[in-house]
């Protein structure tokens, strides 16, 4: 069973586990991720605790962009934000970097608890879409997002959710 949301790195940090559970080499190509940082998250914002990666080209180490794997459930984990976040930055897109990422991350969601996770993203981000299909994850819904969320006030207004069942 997954560990609840407040105690999760507290618990981890009492084992002495600084960094995610062991998971072997995140690389795959040229590609590959390293922990950039845990962040313990803001309940009270709707920020929940994750880890956070950087996609580095591993032939001269160029930052490609990041990637999050947040480690709670929640109704915004579920509708909003979605388990997986991630952006490549533009002179990197073009190779599935954000699906080959979001795979090597999938036996570290395995070894958290996970049975599921959701990923959202916004109805024109056609490439977004595209990596949620090739993934595996299926459609499920466009939602709203109510007024005051984060990415609200960013300007977005909807919200495609996949599921990808582990």
């Amino acid at each position: 069973m997954r560990l609840s949301l407040p105690c999760l790195f507290k618990k981890q940090a009492a084992a002495g586990q600084a960094d995610p559970p062991e998971i072997g080499p995140l690389r795959e190509g040229d590609l590959y991720l390293t922990l950039e940082r845990r962040m313990e998250g803001d309940p009270e914002r709707g920020w929940y605790p994750c880890y956070r990666f950087s996609m580095l080209h591993a032939a001269n180490g160029a930052l490609m962009g990041r990637i999050d794997l947040r480690v709670g459930d929640s109704p915004v984990i579920e509708r909003y934000s979605g388990h997986i976040g991630y952006h490549v930055y533009p002179a990197y897109r073009g190779k599935r970097r954000a699906e080959r990422a979001a795979r090597l991350l999938l036996p570290l969601a395995r070894k958290l608890g996970f049975e599921a996770l959701w990923i959202t993203c916004n109805p024109d981000n056609t490439a977004s879409r595209i990596t949620c299909e090739r993934l595996g994850a299926v459609y499920v819904e466009t939602v709203d997002l109510p007024p005051g969320n984060d990415m609200y006030n960013r300007g977005e207004r909807r919200k495609m959710r996949y599921r990808l069942d582990l």
